[in-house]
């Protein structure tokens, strides 16, 4: 438990005050509510204040341009205070257009390298922030200092938004060293917008504040909103899960987690002894000793397809999180020839498997389950997942969690995940009802019901999460009495790379039909196709990355062989056509 030291109320430029404390040598905001500025100050001087502090703490001055995309602002963090900033003074807006909901400030670069640091905005829910926000997001943070409150106002002109209006921020942020700083920038940012309210959860992770929005959207039904109320819900929800079924067999109830060095290693040390009394054995790595991703976490082994540094999963099962817990990426098996990896395609398709297994045992039916992928999915799980629910069941998003979140919303039972690991499952509310209704039932028909209700609720619905994703494929594997052997032969994965090509404008690379067909520049996409047409079951699309100056080449095939020829050519030509920076990266 962190001991905190109060220190008195502090006076900043605007006149609005903040209650700071001192926390491990660096300041933060404090977890409770507090109201800056002064009473009866009029709408038209919060803007202008708003302006004043940003040009005396956080000017923009000449930093460069940014987007706010599927991840938010992300970027290296001595360049980021503005932004911060400026984010807290939308967040503030948000709310006040949403008639004073809560709205959600996230501090995290999520699994970029610790010298980078990210914002995201999160809805009353625990959505994504609307798409159509994302240019007003783009706009403020990159008015000139000068315009800033021109800025504002525009904003507030274009929506109407009632600046008397009470508004409501909630902020979270990671264990980056850059956190606290960025963190209080958006309580500056948010407070300078009186009247406002500003809630700092402090250190969490990113499925944990969308968590406790949503407790709070929906005063206390889906939980109590704030860590303490996560961790017990998680807890209760997996107990009562795996006491629905019988003692397993072959099953094994041992983890060893990688923590990535980031936040999910606080969130779990407190829960690691109740989960043992419960039966589940959780070891926890790379908690902190050593750089955040680095060699380590979801992204690391994905990627990298090995075990993360410190972990040996020779005679037991292992799962990494990334730096914000929001992924999840299992694996087994030793190094070398004997790793084998568990991604988001294997960990959709085990949901799926049991949600299905378990409509059969109890004969339930009127509900179908779908699976939402990205082009990322092996075609290997998508031939699967076909086969196991339907063609028309299982579709393709663009990548990023707000396009598969939105094409879920369209199933009964939505079970969407990247590959990379990032996902979860909305239940409709026709699941709902279905399943409540059929729970009154006697026999198998009730008991089957009820243990898809406790599956819900285990899951995290707001978004994708680590934590609630790791306890469920737990849950599952001990219900089905699976070992990782079991489920990894459920299909067999295409061999496959991800190659990052370093370009000198992504801009220059537009995509269509999901992120699969390349538009621009013209002509590249008929020559993969000509590459991928030569090789067996060859598959190759290229798009630029979101959140980093790289266009991104996957690559999949029949042979491990061809799967790497096949990458190297595709390398090769958008390298040569596009104007690859630094050397040439080597598919091996």
């Amino acid at each position: 438990w962190l001991e905190f030291l109060c220190a008195p109320w502090q006076a900043v430029p605007d006149g609005t005050c903040h209650f700071r404390i001192a926390m491990g040598g660096a300041e933060s905001c404090t977890n409770r509510m507090y109201r800056g500025g002064g009473a009866g100050r009029s709408s038209e001087d919060a803007v202008l204040n708003a302006k004043a502090l940003g040009l005396v703490a956080y000017p923009k001055k000449d930093k460069k341009d940014m987007g706010y995309g599927t991840a938010g602002f992300r970027a290296a963090a001595d360049g980021l205070d503005h932004i911060l900033f400026r984010m807290g003074i939308l967040a503030a807006l948000r709310s006040k257009v949403l008639c004073g909901k809560a709205v959600g400030v996230m501090v995290t670069a999520s699994h970029n390298p610790e010298r980078d640091n990210g914002v995201k905005l999160v809805e009353p829910m625990g959505e994504m922030l609307p798409i159509e926000w994302e240019a007003h997001a783009t706009m403020l943070a990159n008015a000139p200092d000068n315009a800033l409150a021109t800025a504002i106002l525009q904003i507030v002109s274009a929506l109407q938004i009632d600046l008397d209006v009470d508004g409501e921020v909630w902020i979270g942020r990671d264990t980056r060293a850059s956190s606290a700083r960025l963190a209080l920038a958006v309580c500056d940012g948010a407070g300078a917008m009186q009247p406002t309210n500003i809630r700092s959860l402090g250190l969490t992770t990113t499925p944990q504040l969308h968590y406790a929005l949503r407790c709070n959207a929906t005063a206390g039904a889906y939980g109590k909103p704030s860590l303490l109320g996560y961790a017990n819900k998680m807890f209760d929800s997996y107990c009562a899960l795996v006491k629905s079924g019988p003692a397993p067999k072959n099953y094994k109830a041992k983890v060893v987690v990688d923590c990535a060095n980031g936040i999910g290693a606080i969130a779990l040390s407190t829960e690691v002894q109740r989960f043992k009394d419960a039966g589940l054995e959780m070891e926890l790595r790379n908690q902190g000793e050593g750089p955040l991703n680095d060699g380590c976490g979801a992204d690391f082994v994905k990627l990298k397809q090995c075990q993360p540094q410190g972990v040996d999963t020779t005679s037991v099962k292992g799962v990494s999180l990334d730096g914000d817990a929001d992924r999840s990426m299992y694996f087994f098996g030793g190094a070398g020839a004997g790793f084998r990896m568990l991604d988001g395609d294997r960990q959709a398709l085990l949901f799926a498997h049991f949600m299905a297994t378990v409509m059969k045992t109890g004969g339930l039916e009127g509900i179908q389950v779908g699976i939402v992928q990205t082009a990322y999915a092996n075609g290997g799980s998508t031939v699967y997942a076909q086969k196991m629910l339907g063609k028309e069941y299982v579709l393709c998003a663009k990548t990023g969690v707000k396009h598969c979140h939105h094409a879920a919303l369209a199933l009964d039972v939505g079970i969407y995940f990247e590959a990379n690991g990032h996902g979860t499952i909305l239940f409709s509310d026709t699941f709902v009802k279905w399943a409540r209704n059929n729970s009154k039932k006697p026999g198998a028909a009730g008991k089957a019901a009820e243990q898809l209700l406790l599956f819900r609720e285990l899951i995290n619905e707001a978004v994708g999460d680590a934590i609630s994703n790791m306890l469920a494929v737990e849950a599952c594997l001990q219900l089905l009495d699976w070992s990782c052997t079991e489920w990894f032969v459920m299909y067999e994965d295409l061999p496959n790379r991800q190659i990052k090509v370093v370009v000198a404008d992504r801009s220059a690379f537009e995509t269509t039909n999901a992120e699969r067909t390349c538009v621009k520049p013209e002509g590249l996409q008929a020559e993969i196709d000509k590459l991928v047409s030569a090789v067996p079951s060859g598959r190759a699309f290229v798009r630029p990355s979101g959140t980093e100056d790289v266009v991104r080449v996957y690559v999949e095939a029949a042979t491990l062989e061809a799967m790497l020829k096949l990458g190297q050519s595709v390398v090769d030509l958008v390298y040569e056509r596009a104007g690859g920076v630094g050397a040439k990266p080597v598919v091996a």
